[in-house]
């Protein structure tokens, strides 16, 4: 598929706009999966001054078919990034603040300690601040895993990316199991932090396979779905096998609402992070009218 549909094309980002935050970022030695992964929603998310931030480097161990981040021998921690991120979140004055990873199969933990500084220092610089933690799966490592939990994310993030008929062709280093796994073993620590996960259509899929993974989801206590559409990122990466009609996006979120999900976010540029502090607010509320 070459040509991208109508609904696919959107406008190009403020030069000025990217410029200001990005020499910002460069100043706390940051990155950004926005745009580090050629996210689609850079121009917008950085106009309004929310950035999902890419810690443990910008070289993934990992050698998933999909994705835009480099590959390879991954650098050091940099021991003052926990701090750098939350000051930056709160010079942005962020509300809600997404952290995630490169992969690092290289560390014993997975990076698990990295992360727990981070949660540490949000809440000292930013307590006004909710954190979203979007994490790989540490190898199944469950111990590194709880140490997160324990450290108290609100939402633990965790996505599953396509359907496990494609796990090799797409995510050959991953295992389907082991990612639904990783979101049960979140409600065992802790039934009160939130756990999401994404899913990206256009890969090959059918809709029986997608309506299996919401109930795998499901099944394991997770409460907020994302659902995007898959670009091609270069030549060197999968090819997009369907672009999914807004339509088709919507009648997914209408079903995934329907079978239980908290909060669902479906359409053709939904990612991970989109609308994150809006599906935060939704669980809010839902927990608050819970108890009154």
């Amino acid at each position: 598929m070459n040509l991208k549909p109508e609904w696919l094309k959107m406008k190009a980002p403020d030069e000025a706009v990217l410029n200001k935050m990005e020499n910002m970022l460069k100043e706390l030695s940051l990155h950004t999966v926005c745009e580090s992964a050629n996210c689609p929603n850079i121009g917008k998310c950085f106009r309004h001054r929310t950035a999902t931030f890419m810690v443990m480097g910008s070289t993934c161990t990992r050698n998933c078919r999909f994705c835009a981040v480099n590959k390879g021998l991954p650098e050091k921690l940099d021991p003052e990034e926990p701090q750098n991120v939350a000051l930056a979140s709160k010079k942005l004055g962020l509300k809600h603040t997404v952290i995630t990873s490169v992969t690092r199969d290289d560390l014993e933990d997975g990076g698990a300690s990295h992360f727990v500084e981070i949660i540490k220092a949000m809440r000292r610089e930013n307590p006004e601040s909710t954190v979203e933690l979007l994490i790989p799966d540490l190898k199944g490592n469950w111990s590194a895993l709880k140490k997160i939990i324990d450290a108290k994310p609100d939402i633990l993030n965790h996505n599953i990316e396509t359907v496990e008929p494609l796990y090799k062709k797409v995510r050959p280093m991953a295992i389907y199991n082991r990612s639904i796994e990783l979101l049960k073993q979140v409600k065992i620590f802790d039934k009160d932090v939130y756990t999401k996960c994404g899913i990206m259509l256009g890969l090959g899929e059918t809709e029986q396979q997608v309506l299996k993974v919401m109930d795998d989801l499901l099944e394991v206590g997770c409460d907020i779905l994302t659902i995007g559409q898959y670009l091609r990122p270069s030549k060197n990466h999968l090819p997009v096998f369907e672009y999914i009609t807004p339509q088709k996006f919507e009648k997914y979120k209408k079903i995934a609402i329907e079978k239980g999900f908290k909060f669902v976010a479906s359409g053709p540029y939904v990612r991970s992070s989109y609308k994150a502090f809006e599906g935060m607010e939704i669980l809010k509320n839902q927990n608050l009218c819970n108890y009154q």
